[in-house]
């Protein structure tokens, strides 16, 4: 027999072979798979001609699997059956009873930006799994370029080409302080008479950190950090409790604010707004969960106050 290039051979002929073997019976399995029974005896000798072996007997009533045959069966079987399994695969993904989203920000973004979105997300789409990750913006965007998560929260501007952004918020920052030091928020305070109070403000690598000491460069005004800490929460305690004046997103410190166990100081010069953007990989595309997630975290935000 002349062996046909296996690029030729396409996926319907073994589909056509795996219904005639379980059925035993050209007629019948020309019936299930809807075509004629001229085409499954064309198929069967398509992949006869192609494996160059004797797949059937013919009997009087039907047909019979040579052992060549039987052995191709197993093999038939199991590729069918993870094709199967593949495409209900892609039907869980696609309706997100299954798959996976890979989430990044950091605390403060954790806690008052992305927890709303995210608790609607698991409570509607339970079934998918959610791994989250906690850092510095730097330390997202290093994450989405090395491809450990799909979607991060950041402060803008980003630093490398390779990501693309979408912007979420503009939040504005402001200087609190405790009871011992409310005094100074009856009036307004210029840049330059904050050595009056100490400093604290977030490590040396925060953004953040990077935010307040270019703006406070911008006006001569030269940084003297008193207490230098890694979260947002460790920050809003110590100027609580007397310890100075901290640096920190108005939005993140409302419940102190409104409380009356912080106070805003009132700066003469004003600070720039920040920008917190949703950041993707450029040439990656979406799962359907991280779409999904970032439309939801979008519609979440929008209801911010």
């Amino acid at each position: 027999m002349e062996q046909i290039p296996l690029n030729q051979v396409n996926i319907e002929l073994y589909r056509i072979f795996l219904h005639t073997a379980r059925l035993g019976n050209l007629t019948r399995a020309a019936q299930q798979l809807h075509i004629t029974q001229p085409s499954v005896s064309y198929a069967i000798k398509q992949l006869e001609s192609h494996l160059q072996v004797k797949l059937f007997d013919r009997l009087s009533k039907g047909v019979k699997l040579t052992p060549e045959g039987q052995a191709l069966l197993e093999y038939v079987e199991q590729s069918f059956a993870l094709l199967h399994a593949g495409e209900q695969k892609i039907a869980n993904l696609r309706t997100l009873s299954s798959g996976e989203l890979r989430v990044g920000a950091s605390g403060p973004m954790i806690k008052h930006l992305l927890l709303p979105a995210l608790d609607q997300f698991h409570g509607e789409y339970p079934e998918v799994r959610i791994r989250l990750s906690q850092g510095k913006s730097s330390d997202i965007q290093h994450q989405l370029l090395e491809g450990k998560i799909d979607i991060g929260l950041v402060h803008l501007p980003l630093n490398d080409e390779r990501l693309v952004s979408h912007h979420l918020i503009s939040q504005q920052y402001i200087f609190v302080v405790g009871s011992a030091y409310r005094h100074f928020s009856a009036k307004p305070l210029k840049a330059s008479e904050l050595h009056q109070i100490p400093l604290l403000l977030f490590s040396k690598d925060s953004s953040t950190r990077h935010f307040v000491e270019k703006w406070l460069h911008a006006l001569g005004v030269d940084v003297q950090v008193d207490i230098e800490l890694g979260s947002l929460d460790m920050l809003i305690e110590f100027a609580k409790r007397g310890y100075g004046a901290a640096f920190v997103a108005r939005s993140f410190a409302i419940p102190e604010l409104h409380a009356g166990t912080l106070f805003e100081l009132q700066i003469a010069e004003p600070i720039p707004l920040r920008s917190i953007a949703v950041a993707t990989r450029r040439d990656m595309s979406l799962s359907i969960s991280a779409k999904q997630f970032m439309e939801l975290l979008i519609q979440s935000l929008k209801a911010l106050p």
